[in-house]
């Protein structure tokens, strides 16, 4: 209990210490996650663009489902934050149980409502060639969504109270065991897509049995997620739903910017532009894993501040990690561009993929500069939902992806002509636009947070 009292010390203590010590296992968990992802990539690229083309087609649909663990765990981490700042302990108990019944209703629900409809759902996204591939594996991560949104789920509950780095070791050990058996299914066992399917849910599965076993069988977190702890309450449910709507909401957005996507880069580029954007996408989403962690370790941050009345602490904690996060995206934006040839080498080791390498290079050059302008706006939405304004991070979200980044990118590149080239310059473009607009609005909102706590205690730090 005594490491558990001091996970708790942290994040409601200094918030710069809070920060840095939350980040760095989140970015350990989110690289090896992306790794695995990554892995699947390079090693479905060895099946030929179509295969690739199949899984950047998939990629949008699996982000919604990710999108519902990660929603459901930022409202339980949002809403679990808040009460351990307010030392509410019974409530955070209760939330954290209100999450995981969530998570297996939308578990039971999603199959039912998503797999019946895939085939046509990828032939409208113009998979064409790419629609079997796309089948092959969608069926199988699909119709096991719940390891998925578990393990999402249950390790968000752990970082809620601090306790990040046992979150870290279950990813780890998913993402390790992925980036082994996926040659082994893809490859030695012949099942092609379908082996990367199987080998992506038997590795989060793994993760599922850590993490059940620390919370109900060792029972040694500072949360308790007993039945006993249950009460339902609509208000609990409405809190976490007021973050994970939203936030799941995000990540359809960004599922929707996929498909816009690739529908334009169909339109310049056929299934071949596709191929070449999934890998860079791949790519950059690794680079942008450090700003990622930094923005998860805020959201616990400020809902802890923010649950014990604490201003300075909530802009202490928005404003370094703004500055760090910037100062570590220049740094990955500067290895992205001058190594792009080498990464793109790793996507392209077969014969059927080597005409990428040089696509490939190019559009790990243009969308570096994504990384610069991110941290302006990832950490406004973090921190918004930290507080529990879910629905202002996904307004900010609209706005920079599917309003600004995909508006630009249909401009420069099939109004002015500028082909897939101009694409990427639009999503840059597009992001810094949105970015702006979520700085400007968080400063508007601690501003205002400021005067509330002056006029309604006296001070900023209650």
């Amino acid at each position: 209990m005594s490491n558990n009292n001091s996970n708790i010390d942290l994040i409601t203590g200094d918030p710069k210490k809070a920060i840095r010590t939350l980040a760095w296992p989140m970015m350990v968990s989110m690289f090896l996650i992306m790794a695995y992802n990554l892995a699947d990539s390079i090693w479905v690229a060895g099946l030929g663009s179509n295969a690739l083309a199949a899984l950047g087609f998939i990629t949008p649909l699996f982000m919604v489902v990710i999108g519902l663990g990660n929603g459901i765990g930022a409202g339980a981490n949002s809403l679990i934050a808040r009460s351990i700042g307010a030392k509410d302990k019974k409530t955070a108990d209760n939330a954290a149980v209100h999450a995981i019944i969530f998570t297996i209703i939308i578990s039971i629900i999603a199959p039912i409502v998503l797999l019946p409809f895939l085939e046509n759902i990828l032939l409208l996204m113009g998979a064409g060639q790419a629609t079997q591939a796309g089948l092959d594996y969608g069926y199988i991560v699909f119709g096991f969504v719940f390891v998925i949104l578990f393990s999402s789920v249950a390790s968000a509950i752990l970082r809620s109270e601090g306790d990040v780095k046992r979150a870290m070791n279950a990813m780890a050990i998913t993402a390790i065991l992925n980036i082994i058996i996926d040659p082994i299914f893809i490859y030695t066992l012949n099942m092609g897509m379908a082996g990367a399917a199987i080998a992506t849910i038997l590795s989060a599965l793994i993760a599922c049995i850590v993490l059940a076993y620390w919370i109900w069988v060792k029972k040694d977190t500072y949360l308790s997620l007993s039945l006993r702890s249950f009460k339902f309450k609509w208000i609990i449910m409405k809190d976490i739903l007021k973050v994970a709507i939203p936030s799941t909401a995000e990540n359809f957005v960004m599922s929707i910017l996929g498909l816009i996507m690739n529908a334009m880069l169909v339109i310049a580029g056929g299934t071949v532009a596709v191929a070449v954007y999934t890998a860079a996408m791949r790519i950059l989403q690794m680079f942008m894993i450090p700003m990622m962690g930094l923005g998860t370790a805020v959201l616990t941050v400020a809902g802890a501040a923010y649950g014990s009345h604490n201003y300075n602490k909530l802009k202490t904690g928005f404003s370094y990690t703004i500055i760090l996060g910037i100062l570590i995206s220049l740094l990955f934006a500067g290895i992205m561009f001058i190594f792009a040839p080498h990464i793109a080498s790793i996507f392209t080791y077969t014969s059927t993929s080597a005409a990428l390498t040089g696509q490939i290079t190019e559009a790990l050059r243009y969308l570096a500069f994504f990384l610069i302008v991110l941290p302006v706006g990832i950490v406004p939405s973090m921190v918004f939902q930290g507080v529990g304004r879910g629905l202002t991070s996904l307004i900010i979200t609209v706005f920079r992806s599917l309003i600004f980044e995909s508006i630009f990118a249909y401009l420069f590149g099939l109004v002015f002509g500028w082909g897939v080239v101009g694409m990427y310059i639009g999503v840059v473009f597009g992001c810094g636009l949105g970015c702006v607009l979520a700085y400007i609005w968080s400063k508007i909102f601690l501003n205002t947070y400021k005067k509330d706590m002056i006029k309604k205690y006296g001070n900023v730090e209650n």
